[in-house]
C-alpha cells in the first residue's frame, strides 16, 4: 500500500534546488515510494475537530532548472496522510503557533507530525539551548535592559540576537566599550518590550558555526562549519558564510551525547544543533538545513536516513 507523506513548507518555487533541505528530503521519500502531497501555511484549517488543507500532490526532480510538478489542489483531511513533514522556516510567530495546533489535532488523528507540534512550540531555538548548561556560554535571556547591561558589564564581549530570527538577521557583537551598546539593546528590545537573547561572545567562531544534524537523537558523523565572511561574525550561510564539511569532533559528540536523549524523548526526530568551539549555542528544529552540503561532499545519503526512521517508527 502507497504511504502519503505531506510537507508543509514554504513556496516550492522560490527555495533553491540545489542547497534546498526540504527538497532532498522529499526526493528521499519519493525514490522510496511514498506519494507527496504539498501544502503552504496559509491551506491549513481546522473545521470542528477535523483538521484539513488544501493540499496538491506534489513530484520532485533533483534538478537546477525544473525541480517540481503539481496537480490540482484538493480540500483532503489531515487524517488520509501518514505523516507530515513540518517545514516552514521561522519567523516563528503566532500564525506558526496556530498552525502547529491544527497539525496536534492531526496527530490526535494517528499522523505521525515532524517535529512534534508540542515540541516545535515549547521548544525555542534559541532558549532550549539554555536546558543544556553544561554545553552553553554563559547567557541570558531578558528584556530588562538593566541586566542585559550588567552582563555586559561582567563579560565585557556579548553577543545579543532575536528569539524569533533566523540566518543571522539582526545578530550584534557588543565589544568592550562599545559606544553603540544603549541604541542596540534599545533597538533589540523595543524599549524593553521585547525579550532577547544575551551570549558571551565565542571567538572561535572564526574557525566556524558549525551545524550538527541529529536524525532520532543520533547524530550524522559529519558537520558543516560555517565560516564567516571577513569583517562579519555570523557565519549563516544566508549571511555570506562559506561552508566546510568536516567530522564530528570528539567534543561535538559529547554535546550530541548530552542533547540527543531529550530531542527523542520530544518527537524531535529531525534537528540541527549550532556548536561554536566547546559551546552549543542554538538547537534548530523548525527547518534544519546544511544536509544538501554534506551530502554532497561525504557521499552521505541524511534523508534517507532520516526516512528510514520516520518508517521505523510508523
Amino acid at each position: 500500500m502507497t504511504r502519503t507523506l505531506g510537507v508543509v513548507m514554504d513556496s516550492i518555487e522560490s527555495i533553491n534546488p540545489y542547497k534546498d533541505t526540504t527538497l532532498l528530503l522529499l526526493l528521499a521519500a519519493q525514490n522510496r515510494g511514498w506519494e507527496i502531497m504539498y501544502m503552504q501555511q496559509h491551506d491549513l484549517s481546522l473545521e470542528n475537530e477535523n483538521p484539513v488543507a488544501s493540499m496538491s500532490q506534489l513530484r520532485v526532480k533533483d534538478h537546477q532548472t525544473d525541480w517540481f510538478s503539481l496537480g490540482q489542489p484538493k480540500l483532503t483531511s489531515l487524517s488520509d496522510l501518514n505523516v507530515i513533514l513540518m517545514r516552514k522556516d521561522p519567523p516563528f510567530d503566532t500564525e506558526y503557533i496556530y498552525t502547529t495546533y491544527i497539525l496536534e489535532a492531526a496527530e490526535k488523528l494517528g499522523v505521525m507530525v515532524l517535529n512534534k507540534p508540542q515540541s516545535l512550540r515549547g521548544c525555542n531555538e534559541k532558549i532550549f539551548a539554555a536546558s543544556f548548561p553544561q554545553c552553553t556560554p554563559p547567557l541570558l535571556v531578558s528584556r530588562d535592559v538593566g541586566q542585559i547591561k550588567n552582563f555586559y558589564k561582567k563579560h565585557h564581549d556579548i553577543v545579543l540576537k532575536p528569539l524569533d530570527g533566523m540566518g543571522g538577521a539582526s545578530i550584534f557583537k557588543i565589544g568592550k566599550n562599545d559606544l553603540n551598546l544603549n541604541v542596540i539593546i534599545e533597538t533589540l528590545t523595543d524599549n524593553g518590550r521585547k525579550t532577547i537573547m544575551a551570549q558571551k561572545f565565542i571567538p572561535e567562531i572564526k574557525l566556524g558555526d558549525k551545524r550538527i544534524l541529529m536524525i532520532e537523537g543520533e547524530p550524522v558523523p559529519y558537520c558543516l562549519a560555517r565560516i564567516p565572511p571577513e569583517g562579519d561574525i555570523r557565519g549563516n550561510l544566508a549571511a555570506g558564510g562559506k561552508g566546510i564539511v568536516q567530522p564530528l569532533s570528539k567534543n561535538d559528540l559529547w554535546i550530541a551525547s548530552q542533547v540527543g536523549p531529550v530531542l527523542k524523548e520530544k518527537g524531535i526526530l529531525f534537528a540541527g544543533l549550532d556548536v561554536i568551539g566547546c559551546h552549543l549555542t542554538e538547537i534548530n528544529i523548525t527547518s534544519p538545513t546544511c544536509a544538501r552540503e554534506i551530502d554532497r561532499e561525504q557521499h552521505t545519503d541524511i534523508g534517507a536516513q532520516l526516512l528510514a526512521a520516520i518508517e521505523k517508527n510508523l
